[in-house]
């Protein structure tokens, strides 16, 4: 399954916010079988919040 991973599903995970997830979507996500994308928007918002602080 292809997963699309919004900025802040992404963050959350990276973060390892276990309580932010149900188990069915870490499930997902950390399934080898299953194949995460990242959109170049989301690296781009992401680049904003940084910048701006």
């Amino acid at each position: 399954m292809n997963l699309l991973l919004d900025t802040h599903t992404l963050i959350w995970f990276l973060n390892g916010n276990e309580t932010d997830f149900s188990l069915k979507a870490r499930q997902l996500i950390t399934d080898p079988a299953n194949i995460s994308f990242v959109s170049l928007a989301s690296l781009w918002e992401m680049a904003i919040k940084v910048r701006l602080g």
